[in-house]
């Protein structure tokens, strides 16, 4: 071992540092704190470690073309992924927007499900149908928003445009047994007052002033007079024996029905009648819109020369008056056995009618409608102003009636 001691040791010999500058230190210590730090090993991440397994494993096992039971590639479904956003992002303004009307108005979703609507039909729509008549109504219909009728809308202003059409809204009761009648028994003479009732007031034949056949074929033969009065006042119509006290007509060359819907609202009941016969009661009210036959014909004219379609009379500015017809009827089935009656014919034991714009005092046969254009017909109404549309109200036939004044049309 040399007895030489290091360069830089003391006497005692003790190692001392060599002097450094301390600028040459401090970067020394950066450098070496850097190069410890971008040498030393780095746990890898969640993503790299899922990647190296992958790829460990195809190499164990050999990697699998795609198809059906592996699935699309990844970069094809990022792409379905990628288009699925962009349609929401397209999408979703749109929702946005309707989401928004929705929450101010919710009558805009269809059927109105919170039941925000007011209920009132807006200017020209339809009214909602009234449900049918089951019992005897306690007060007149409510007064409708008032609108001239047009040929388009003839019932505009009327209580009438809720009611249902035609014989459609004649809905006879379901048939039981009455007595010694079977339940098909009452339901053939339910569905024979149907037919007189249709026959005499919506047939388009008894409308224009023809006979009406089919409601005389339901009546009795056996009925004493019935049928001979009935026909003597078709043929020659006077004050009394007036064809209007049980069947509607119009003289078609004054007249014409404007469209082809009658108006009907009324019931049909039935019960047990005295000596065990089935007795019908039927209360209906018909509304008939009309048009001036020489201005239907000057509108027909008129359309065909132009090339427009004549349905309808032609244009809608043509005036339209409605008569409204309330018909009550008492019918009878009787038992043959008891009485002289024919077997599924009917005998009548009632018939009131109430008759509202129609000329006074006319006794030819036939309904006359007034209209506001026109002059007016027959003599000046002497009774009280009544309301055609109130069916509260009783029409019993006192024989002493006065053409009054109606309150609405």
């Amino acid at each position: 071992m040399s007895d030489k001691q290091p360069e830089g040791a003391g006497e005692s010999g003790e190692f001392k540092q060599p002097s450094v500058p301390d600028d040459v230190w401090e970067r020394f210590a950066r450098d070496t704190e850097r190069d410890i730090r971008s040498s030393a090993p780095k746990e890898p991440s969640a993503r790299a470690r899922m990647v190296t397994e992958r790829l460990r494993q195809k190499d164990a096992k050999g990697a699998q073309p795609e198809g059906w039971r592996t699935g699309p590639a990844w970069q094809e479904m990022d792409g379905r992924a990628s288009r699925r956003r962009r349609l929401w992002a397209i999408l979703g303004v749109p929702v946005a927007i309707a989401v928004a009307l929705v929450a101010v108005k919710p009558s805009l979703l269809p059927g109105d499900p919170f039941g925000t609507s007011s209920g009132t039909p807006s200017a020209g729509a339809s009214a909602a149908a009234l449900p049918a008549e089951t019992a005897p109504p306690t007060a007149a219909p409510s007064s409708a928003a008032p609108d001239t009728p047009t040929l388009d809308r003839p019932f505009a202003g009327s209580p009438a445009e809720r009611w249902a059409d035609g014989a459609a809204a004649i809905v006879v009761p379901k048939a039981t047994p009455v007595g010694t009648f079977t339940s098909a028994q009452v339901a053939a003479a339910l569905k024979q007052a149907k037919t007189l009732l249709v026959g005499a007031n919506l047939t388009p034949g008894t409308l224009r002033g023809e006979r009406p056949e089919s409601a005389l074929a339901v009546l009795d033969p056996k009925q004493p007079r019935m049928l001979d009065d009935l026909n003597s006042w078709l043929r020659a119509p006077g004050k009394k024996h007036d064809p209007l006290m049980l069947f509607s007509r119009f003289d078609p060359a004054e007249v014409r029905p404007a469209g082809n819907v009658v108006k009907v609202r009324g019931r049909t009941t039935f019960k047990a009648g005295e000596h065990g016969s089935v007795a019908i009661h039927m209360d209906y009210t018909f509304v008939y819109p009309l048009i001036q036959a020489d201005q239907a014909s000057k509108a027909s004219g008129a359309a065909a020369t132009s090339g427009a379609p004549t349905e309808g009379f032609g244009g809608g500015s043509t005036e339209v008056a409605r008569t409204i017809v309330r018909r009550v009827l008492d019918l009878e089935l009787l038992d043959p056995r008891k009485y002289q009656a024919t077997p599924g014919k009917l005998s009548v034991i009632r018939y009131d009618q109430d008759l509202g714009n129609t000329a006074c005092d006319v006794y030819d046969g036939f309904l006359h409608p007034q209209f506001d254009s026109a002059a007016p017909t027959g003599a000046p109404p002497t009774g009280p102003t009544t309301d055609p549309y109130d069916r509260s109200r009783d029409i019993e036939h006192s024989g002493t009636e006065t053409c009054g004044t109606l309150s609405r049309t």
